[in-house]
């Protein structure tokens, strides 16, 4: 039976604007809603988490989520929310991107056909690749005025900077978009995030002036971190959910280092925690900050979600080799490819394995690689047992380091006082 789920993402802090009769319309019977997603790369980030999840809340209640693909809006560019016009992609980019935010829904939403609500995946290239410009002028335009368009607080900001002919037309495509699908496939909801008002509600009205069925719409707030920051951004970009771009580690990481306020707020969003559970929690997290219960729960939930248990706990064993007090004995476990998923960032000093064969002088490797600015230096930190090789402390001055020293044969983890690391690459 199809609910209405509106007051949960109202209480989860995921409602902004909407449509009157909305509700009553995801209470009298199972609705199929959709929301866009710009292929713009072969992986969704997290900022595409919030669709995705508001799409997942739809389909626990029982309605029909359709995740639209924009292949045909994707060569043209939308003004909503930038200061300049994106790249138009070419047909053999936006297979390739559209082909991989497909395999990433399909982890998210129940394909499954024959449920009677099952999700899917849309381009919305199908329908308007043979639409013609003269066609669609006469059938579309006429319906809306440049008037009406140009009160779109969208397309103000824009006119600041420039907005050519095709993002103007942008609005009118997107209009179309949901009046097909109201058309086509009893489409009756659209929603997405809160800069997305001005198009969603373009769609409705020209159903309303074609003719069309009912139709809805909502929009979620646009996430902004505490400081004012871009949500999802980092120094070295985007956070991905493709664990080629970006680790578990390091997605883990990421959810696990945001601040005390951010938690609040994403916990809400970003899991399907009960709110009463995350209530107690977060009078927990206030009586000890310094644990950071509300930052690992949330890790902890969305790592599973966007990747799997079993990442999540090699996530918790790599925070613990590198920030905890795991041992030698956990680091010697790992193969390549996971020990350097975890040196993910550390930085990165080369030596020469011919070297080892008789023993090279770690007090002198340390300073050739200015690990520590002189000799002098390394010896001090040596002999106050500052440098750990592998996590285990090195009590002599005179250590050598040899093959035997070696993590898969080629690499050295060098430690320097609690939290500096190097990973010593010997080839």
């Amino acid at each position: 039976m199809a609910v209405n789920f509106i007051p949960e993402l109202r209480e989860r802090g995921l409602l902004q604007d909407i449509i009157p009769g909305t509700e009553e319309q995801l209470a009298k019977e199972m609705t199929a809603g959709y929301v866009g997603f710009d292929p713009t790369a072969d992986s969704l980030h997290i900022g595409s988490m919030l669709p995705i999840i508001l799409l997942m809340h739809m389909q626990k209640a029982g309605h029909k989520p359709i995740a639209l693909i924009g292949g045909a809006t994707g060569m043209i560019g939308d003004p909503t929310g930038k200061s300049a016009e994106r790249n138009m992609l070419d047909t053999d980019t936006l297979e390739r991107n559209i082909a991989g935010i497909r395999k990433q829904l399909e982890k998210f939403l129940n394909f499954d056909s024959q449920l009677p609500n099952a999700a899917e995946i849309i381009n919305n290239y199908d329908w308007l690749k043979d639409y013609t410009f003269l066609d669609f002028i006469r059938d579309i335009g006429k319906h809306i005025t440049v008037n009406y368009m140009l009160a779109k607080d969208s397309v103000q900001k824009r006119m600041e900077f420039g907005l050519s002919f095709t993002e103007f037309t942008y609005q009118l495509i997107q209009g179309y978009d949901f009046y097909y699908l109201n058309r086509e496939k009893n489409v009756k909801l659209q929603f997405g995030g809160g800069d997305q008002w001005g198009n969603i509600t373009t769609g409705t009205e020209l159903i309303r002036r074609k003719g069309g069925s009912e139709a809805f719409a909502f929009t979620c707030p646009l996430l902004k971190k505490a400081d004012g920051g871009k949500f999802g951004k980092t120094e070295s970009g985007n956070i991905w959910l493709d664990r080629e771009k970006t680790s578990p580690y390091k997605f883990y990481q990421y959810w696990l280092n945001v601040t005390d306020e951010d938690a609040r707020n994403l916990i809400r969003i970003f899991t399907f925690l009960p709110v009463a559970e995350i209530e107690a929690l977060l009078a927990e997290h206030e009586q000890a900050p310094h644990l950071r219960l509300l930052q690992k729960k949330l890790a902890e939930e969305v790592t599973i979600l966007v990747h799997s248990r079993e990442d999540l706990e090699f996530a918790i064993q790599a925070s613990d080799i590198l920030f905890g007090k795991d041992t030698n004995a956990a680091l010697v476990r790992l193969d390549e490819r996971s020990l350097l998923e975890i040196m993910d960032g550390v930085p990165q000093v080369t030596g020469s394995r011919a070297a080892l064969a008789e023993g090279e002088s770690l007090l002198n490797f340390l300073a050739e690689k200015e690990i520590l600015p002189s000799r002098g230096e390394a010896r001090k930190m040596l002999a106050a047992g500052g440098i750990s090789l592998n996590k285990v402390k090195v009590d002599s001055i005179d250590h050598m380091i040899t093959d035997r020293d070696l993590l898969n044969n080629k690499y050295l983890l060098i430690q320097k006082g609690k939290k500096n690391y190097y990973l010593a690459i010997f080839e």
